[in-house]
């Protein structure tokens, strides 16, 4: 390919972007703008402040802390980059190749474009300029050899981007079966998550396992003999074990090669960058083949097995299925929009991977607070703990329920078209999260009730306050649903490109969040108020508060759904065309 058609098609990329923003409005403009000067604001401010942080803090630094800080850095810039996988999971190209296959040109130039404008993420502005920054300020600091450090950083940045865009070209050809690209999303998902806690699990798990020891160590704080005993002992060096390990494994090169630098040793900093440019080279033509491939569709070229027909069984008279199911006290029409979403939202990989991040945070919190051995909370403060983790169940859940129609995408046309009352969709959608959320927070409170030992009345305070968060929850959510949808891709949590306008709504309806729930804790509160002025002491109060408190939200949100139906009416067109539009 030649210059001119390598301009042209970049001409036609920043053309269609330009006509993206003009159909988005004034604000969505100025938003992007404003993030493109926040970009650059971090690109110089980090390299500035690189620059200072490696002339003034570390130009005494030894090399072991040398070591230890790019290190940091290397782990930091890997754990936030990897994550980009997640949210980029699909196949989002700057250039869409498949639309050139049948052009007579070279495909070579428009794949580096593609690979190129994927380093336009927050992790590259944010460590690249930092990291270039932080061996300038070294080179000024301890001599010109230390800008061997600048090679050696961007040697690293492109073997990790070039192999981790390989990983992503290779994960999409996986998830061409739908099936295997549910299961992938979620285990992705899952995976980050957890490994993200890891240094909160074994911080405060693994570390605090001997709660005595703890104790002995606290206490000894407490008398001043900890401080002393600490300044005398002199600092631990690095052990050689671990810095031989730098020599192995090829994300911890950039770490090495500064700990050389600082010996007066610059071999292992001019090979680790040209073994990682090497490496680079090799995931970049990997990725590229594999790219060509899967557009020709040679991803797999293994024969399509035949699948054996299974005989079904026959449907008797008497069975039913089970979206035709009737829930007691509950519309006919309610009961089946909540059965038909609840089947809908267990089969979506979107919905699992919600729920899935709200399980894997109550599990990793959860075992922080049981597992760490910390002392026991006082009586007072038990009640508090419950109901801090009704209302943390229900956080949990604002990204399903404060937009419930964006899941649906082209099934809302199926609502519009429905001769049902407005107030029974939504009613049958705050139904379809019930067990779901209820269910979570139930499992949630009893555990919290034997490890905490949390009385009898206090967690069942908590429970009517969990149903209580949840009626606040739907009311906030249907409201924030019908006047602030967008459509969320298939397969992912990812939204698509939403105005300024829905992006700021959706940011205030999660920060008010806090505000709106305030009303929960005001059972808890006058319970200890009133065994502080030694009030009616046999009195439950917390409980009858709650019980009181739940019967008043229940009212209220009996009353919202006429109105917010009426409103899901008027605004169900403009829903429609959010929902079911997609942009590229």
């Amino acid at each position: 390919m030649n210059r001119n058609q390598v301009r042209t098609l970049l001409w036609l990329r920043w053309r269609l972007s330009q006509n993206q923003w003009a159909r988005r409005g004034a604000w969505s403009a100025a938003l992007s703008f404003a993030a493109m000067a926040f970009g650059i604001l971090l690109i110089v401010g980090g390299f500035a402040g690189g620059i200072v942080a490696g002339y003034a803090a570390m130009a005494k630094a030894s090399p072991q802390v040398t070591l230890l800080v790019w290190d940091a850095i290397a782990l930091a810039f890997l754990f936030f980059w990897t994550l980009g996988i997640v949210t980029e999971i699909q196949r989002s190209e700057t250039i869409d190749i498949q639309r050139l296959l049948h052009l007579p040109i070279s495909l070579r130039e428009v794949f580096l474009v593609n690979y190129f404008a994927s380093h336009l993420t927050l992790s590259i502005f944010l460590f690249v300029p930092a990291m270039l920054g932080l061996a300038v300020g070294l080179a000024a600091a301890k001599g010109l050899s230390a800008l061997l450090l600048v090679p050696l950083t961007l040697g690293f940045i492109f073997m990790t981007t070039a192999w981790t865009y390989c990983l992503r070209g290779w994960l999409v050809s996986l998830m061409v079966n739908q099936r295997r690209r549910r299961t992938i999303i979620v285990g992705i998902t899952t995976a980050f998550i957890l490994l993200g806690q890891l240094p909160n699990l074994y911080f405060n798990v693994i570390r605090n396992r001997d709660p005595e020891q703890k104790n002995r160590v606290e206490s000894k704080s407490s008398e001043g003999q900890s401080s002393t005993a600490q300044a005398r002992r002199p600092a631990r060096a690095v052990s050689p074990a671990f810095i031989a390990a730098h020599n192995y494994i090829p994300p911890l090169w950039l770490a090495r090669g500064a700990f050389a630098l600082a010996n007066g040793d610059a071999w292992p900093a001019m090979g680790g960058s040209l073994v990682a440019f090497l490496i680079g080279g090799l995931g970049l033509r990997r990725a590229y083949r594999a790219t060509i491939r899967f557009y020709q569709g040679a991803v797999d070229s293994r024969p399509a097995k035949r699948k054996e027909e299974r005989a079904r069984a026959p449907i008797r008279p008497g069975d039913r299925l089970f979206i035709e199911r009737k829930l007691p006290g509950v519309p006919e029409e309610a009961a089946a929009m909540a059965l038909a979403s609840f089947r809908s939202m267990t089969r979506a990989p979107e919905v699992r991977m919600a729920l899935t991040t709200s399980f894997a945070m109550m599990l990793v919190f959860g075992t922080m607070m049981f597992v760490r051995g910390a002392a026991a909370p006082p009586e007072g403060a038990k009640p508090f703990i419950a109901t801090g983790a009704a209302v943390f169940v229900m956080f949990g859940m604002l990204q399903l329920l404060f937009n419930q129609f964006g899941f649906d995408r082209d099934g809302f046309r199926a609502l519009v078209l429905l001769p049902t009352q407005r107030r029974l969709i939504l009613l049958g959608k705050n139904l379809a999260f019930m067990p779901i959320a209820l269910g979570a927070g139930i499992i949630f409170l009893i555990v919290l009730t034997i490890f905490a030992r949390v009385p009898p009345a206090a967690a069942l305070a908590a429970a009517l306050q969990l149903a209580t968060t949840f009626l606040l929850v739907c009311i906030a959510g249907n409201y924030v649903s019908v006047i602030a949808p967008y459509r969320i891709a298939a397969g992912s949590l990812k939204p698509t490109k939403t105005p300024a306008k829905t992006i700021l709504l959706i940011f205030l309806s999660h920060l008010l969040f806090p505000v709106a729930v305030l009303p929960i804790f005001v059972p808890p509160v006058l319970e200890l108020l009133f065994r502080a002025l030694d009030w009616l002491p046999f009195l439950p109060v917390n409980l009858l508060l709650s019980l009181i408190l739940l019967a008043v939200v229940a009212f209220f949100y009996h009353l919202s759904l006429g109105s917010l139906g009426d409103l899901l009416q008027r605004r169900e067109r403009e829903i429609l065309q959010v929902v079911t539009q997609e942009v590229e």
